[in-house]
């Protein structure tokens, strides 16, 4: 089942004679706000519109799996068509809700495990084999459902992540990094690769015999903790993400010289910066045996924010960034509500979206304590 856009790749956004291209509204279809908000970002990334609107992707398609991705082909040509003031996405979340059956109930869910589950189907859908995406951080979310992805301990606990490592014969470790590096080069990618997955590396070092050991771990999200109640900044949350672990007593690891147990320090630093990068603030925790929500103020930069302290020597991406999108939960862990700031790709205005009604904004609005995930984009594409 091919689909084609209207457009020539050479044409893309800029040529585009509608009214308003980009700034359509989707309607709420019972509690599917966090699924609009997530959708919203996401068709407003411009390389990502880019590869819908030019078609590109019916040649990689996978249609035997990509049922849900030609109606996300579709629910972007709509969006961009700027014929309406908004359009359903009744389609789209029909046949999604098929292959995650969690989100087929018409019942409020996480935004962020929405997006992980998304970005896995479309890579699915546009990749011959299989390859795990990862998310950095626990479940964040107030509804745990059902998700075919593992996800790593947050910062806060990664202790109970490095227990289960082993300090590794470093030889053998270059070789299983390389192997294991090689096998998801080799196998392809995808356009969810190439614009969002970036790798992480952690240092594990024996405080006995100093021996070194690297993890790589790739991500297409990361989680970050918050580490003030009050307000903080996003380079705090990534102080507090990177800062080094050390792994004392029970969270010792198995050191292959020493051939024991052994306290280790950790330390993780970006091996390969991704063009577009996640973040997802993580402000729902737990707190004497009850979950609550964090609506710490995270100040965040709108350009320029500097990766640099957190990247690899080996790392030659860009390392500068810029704010394009922003999903924010507004409300309480029972009564919440999902919307978007999107930077519009051709008038550079800010735009709120709230399911249907889309409206134009100062830039001074999109800063706000209901922030939860952050789209920055590379400045260097």
């Amino acid at each position: 089942m091919a689909w084609k856009w209207k457009y020539s790749p050479k044409d893309q956004l800029e040529d585009m004679s509608s009214l308003h291209p980009g700034l359509t509204g989707l309607q709420n279809l019972e509690n599917t706000c966090y699924m609009n908000a997530v959708l919203q970002c996401l068709c407003s990334l411009t390389p990502f519109v880019q590869y819908f609107l030019s078609g590109k992707w019916n040649a990689a398609l996978h249609e035997e799996i990509g049922e849900s991705a030609i109606a996300f082909g579709c629910l972007v040509s709509d969006m961009w068509l700027g014929e309406f003031d908004f359009v359903s996405p009744e389609a789209f979340h029909s046949v999604f809700g098929k292959r995650y059956p969690a989100f087929s109930r018409r019942t409020q869910h996480d935004a962020q495990e929405f997006l992980i589950c998304v970005l896995d189907d479309l890579h699915e859908a546009f990749k011959q084999v299989r390859a795990q995406l990862w998310c950095f951080g626990n479940y964040s979310c107030f509804l745990c459902l059902p998700c075919p992805h593992v996800f790593l301990p947050s910062r806060a606990t990664d202790k109970e992540l490095f227990k289960q490592l082993t300090l590794s014969n470093p030889s053998q470790e270059r070789q299983s990094s390389a192997a294991g590096a090689s096998t998801r080069s080799s196998s392809g990618t995808s356009i969810i690769t190439h614009l969002f997955e970036g790798q992480l590396s952690y240092a594990i070092r024996c405080l006995t015999c100093r021996a070194l050991s690297d993890r790589p771990e790739s991500f297409t999200i990361l989680s970050l903790p918050i580490p003030s109640t009050r307000m903080c900044s996003l380079q705090d949350c990534l102080e507090c993400f990177f800062q080094p672990d050390t792994l004392t007593r029970n969270n010792q690891i198995h050191c292959y010289w020493c051939g024991s147990n052994r306290d280790a320090t950790v330390k993780a630093s970006i091996t390969k910066a991704p063009q577009i990068i996640i973040f997802h603030l993580k402000r729902f925790a737990w707190q004497d045996k009850h979950r609550r929500k964090l609506s710490t103020t995270v100040c965040y930069p709108f350009s320029d924010l500097d990766l640099s302290p957190y990247i690899s020597p080996s790392c030659h991406n860009n390392t500068e960034y810029s704010l394009c999108a922003v999903v924010n939960h507004a409300g309480d862990l029972d009564y919440g509500h999902y919307t978007a700031f999107c930077k519009h790709s051709i008038t550079k205005h800010w735009y709120s979206f709230d399911d249907a009604q889309v409206t134009k904004i100062p830039d001074s609005a999109v800063q706000a304590d209901t922030a939860y995930i952050l789209f920055y984009t590379s400045q260097g594409f």
